[in-house]
């Protein structure tokens, strides 16, 4: 009984340090595609995203496929002025190799929300969608 115990203490232990890897490398994740659009670098951006990834901005604009992320992208930064910023609150896995990562996003004065949904790859955590929001009210802050 008490090897039991052992093995499943042991499997809850590996199973959290393995959650915890894997809630850094998505966090990871979303820190490069900061950095990336940032830095103007298409061939970045686009490795961080699935090949159907898509994004609805704040605006309505629907960006559908990886070529129409990137391009949106990097144009809303060449656009935008302020300091942009992604702080993830939580992540939390849907499936194994699912994941959902949000928070709030800020860009100068504009308080919005962020909501990026993840898919593990042979190559990695890749970004398959981001919601942006702009919340009618400050819920889950």
């Amino acid at each position: 009984m008490r090897l039991i115990q052992t093995l499943a203490a042991g499997l809850l232990l590996a199973a959290g340090l393995f959650a915890q890897t894997d809630d850094d490398a998505i966090r990871g994740i979303v820190r490069k595609y900061m950095e990336a659009r940032e830095s103007q670098d298409a061939a970045a951006v686009a490795s961080l995203f699935t090949a159907d990834a898509d994004q609805l901005v704040s605006s309505g604009e629907w960006r559908k496929g990886r070529e129409a992320l990137v391009q949106g992208t990097l144009a809303s930064s060449r656009n935008s002025t302020g300091k942009r910023t992604i702080t993830l609150n939580s992540v939390r896995y849907l499936a194994p190799g699912v994941a959902i990562a949000d928070g709030p996003y800020e860009l100068g004065a504009r308080k919005m929300w962020t909501c990026f949904v993840l898919i593990k790859t042979p190559q990695g955590w890749k970004i398959a969608a981001i919601r942006n929001m702009l919340p009618a009210a400050p819920a889950g802050r």
